[in-house]
């Protein structure tokens, strides 16, 4: 039995962490701009869903959304993800499905053009998510969409577009599951040695109405600076996962082909092992 646990192999993150940690905020409000400092001062990375059709004067005192203007230079150059959250923030189940998907789409449209980038991902506005909602994220092309349904685990998406986060930043167990998180160590252990992905997710504008915007700092501290995390983007998450199941193995197991243009990290036997886009690589046998 020993032996087949320590054949086994296990994704790893980028230069073969073993945890990965990404943010999702929601709206594009000016409280944004503050969290955004935050995260590069303890070079932390997540993605911004931005609505489209709601930056009207009017619009400004909904938990202070930005304008157009200050949404494009708040977000233009910072090193996250922007993705959708629907033109106008409506209850996607309370339209026709023809309309849900031009809410969807409009909001694509609009953050691609704005931005000169291709939009991918979503957080689900409200809770409404599943059946034709599904199916219409599906259409407008997302990847990935995010619900507000916690888990309080850290494992990997089974469900892309049913992506539950791990927890909100206001849960009382943030910190607990922080602690839990850094004190794992998966490359360590016999039979729990997947990879761990602590998702967190809100809205920067709680941190204003709640006047504690030192719990977000203390754990943007608390979660920096670690040689076993990765600080990426759920984009970028949502890519590497799908790169590595990509991985085609020969039929002994013992080498593989990454036909992506991402490299990706494997480990085997207690190794782990670098593979690049468009190479095979040969395991060392015991």
């Amino acid at each position: 039995m020993f032996i087949q646990m320590h054949s086994e192999k296990f994704m790893r993150f980028p230069e073969g962490r073993t945890k990965a940690l990404t943010f999702s905020y929601d709206d594009g409000t000016a409280s944004d701009k503050r969290l955004i400092e935050i995260f590069g001062r303890y070079a932390l990375k997540g993605t911004f869903n931005l609505n489209s059709l709601l930056f009207s004067e009017e619009c400004r005192d909904w938990h202070g959304r930005m304008d157009e203007d200050e949404t494009y230079e708040t977000f233009a150059d910072a090193p996250h993800e922007i993705a959708l959250h629907g033109a106008r923030h409506i209850f996607l189940d309370r339209v026709s499905l023809p309309e849900a998907v031009n809410e969807i789409v409009q909001n694509r449209v609009w953050l691609e053009n704005k931005f000169n980038r291709i939009v991918r991902g979503m957080a689900y506005p409200y809770r409404a998510y599943g059946g034709e909602i599904r199916e219409a994220v599906k259409f407008a092309g997302a990847v990935y969409a995010r619900t507000t349904d916690s888990t309080h685990s850290f494992a990997l998406p089974g469900d892309w577009l049913e992506l539950n986060p791990t927890c909100h930043h206001g849960d009382s167990r943030l910190f607990e599951l922080a602690d839990r998180f850094l004190s794992a160590r998966p490359e360590r252990e016999l039979k729990e040695r997947d990879p761990m992905l602590f998702y967190v997710w809100g809205h920067s504008y709680e941190f204003d109405g709640n006047g504690n915007w030192d719990l977000i700092e203390n754990f943007a501290k608390r979660m920096s600076g670690r040689k076993d995390i990765w600080y990426a983007t759920n984009i970028q998450i949502y890519d590497y996962v799908r790169a590595y199941k990509s991985l085609v193995f020969s039929i002994d197991g013992e080498r593989t082909f990454n036909p992506s243009a991402l490299p990706v990290w494997i480990e085997i036997r207690g190794r782990v092992y670098r593979i690049d886009g468009g190479k095979t690589v040969i395991f060392e046998k015991p």
